[in-house]
């Protein structure tokens, strides 16, 4: 008779505690997807958009490349710059990422 009362055990368990875990993991794992990567990912992009955007002509600024040089030209989508005496090259202006480090400097001073 023991048996019998331990093999029914206490019934189905309620599914709804497991379900309500399950959603709530996955919305803290967007969570946390979202503020290590989407959110500085999107801040990023932002800030360089409105680099490209402040690019005038004789700002020093260094590609994605690596090359340095002085902007030259500046298209809607395109900037040449002037890497020496008698070289202009040309790239798309997503490839230029910043600024050159002294002319940094030396334009934060400017502006002081």
């Amino acid at each position: 008779m023991i048996d019998i009362a331990f093999a029914q055990g206490q019934g189905q368990p309620n599914p709804t505690g497991a379900i309500l875990f399950q959603v709530l993991f996955l919305v803290g794992i967007f969570a946390i997807f979202y503020f290590l990567i989407i959110r500085p990912q999107k801040k990023e992009r932002e800030r360089h958009r409105k680099f490209i955007e402040s690019l005038k002509k004789g700002d020093k600024v260094v590609t994605s490349a690596g090359i340095w040089g002085t902007v030259a030209e500046i298209g809607d989508r395109t900037v040449t710059l002037k890497v020496d005496a008698n070289t202009k090259l040309t790239f798309s202006k997503e490839a230029v990422i910043g600024y050159q480090p002294e002319y940094e400097k030396k334009k934060e001073e400017k502006e002081s």
